[in-house]
């Protein structure tokens, strides 16, 4: 995994960093959760306390639904 460098200290920051980019390098919870060296469910909730969008929204625009 490549390095990532922090602008500053801030855990919570950081922690939303490491989890957004192991989602994005995996593609899917359960290997971003094998990257961090958490459970799947313990990075289900850091998803949900950080506020992390996943899955990504696809388009950028959404569509309304009829």
């Amino acid at each position: 995994m490549p390095q990532l460098i922090l602008e500053d200290l801030n855990l919570e920051t950081a922690e939303r960093r490491l989890c957004s980019e192991a989602l994005n390098t995996a593609g899917n919870i359960v290997g971003a959760a094998d990257l961090l060296g958490i459970t799947r469910h313990a990075l289900k909730r850091r998803i949900i306390k950080l506020g992390i969008e996943w899955p990504p929204a696809r388009g950028g625009r959404s569509e309304p639904q009829t």
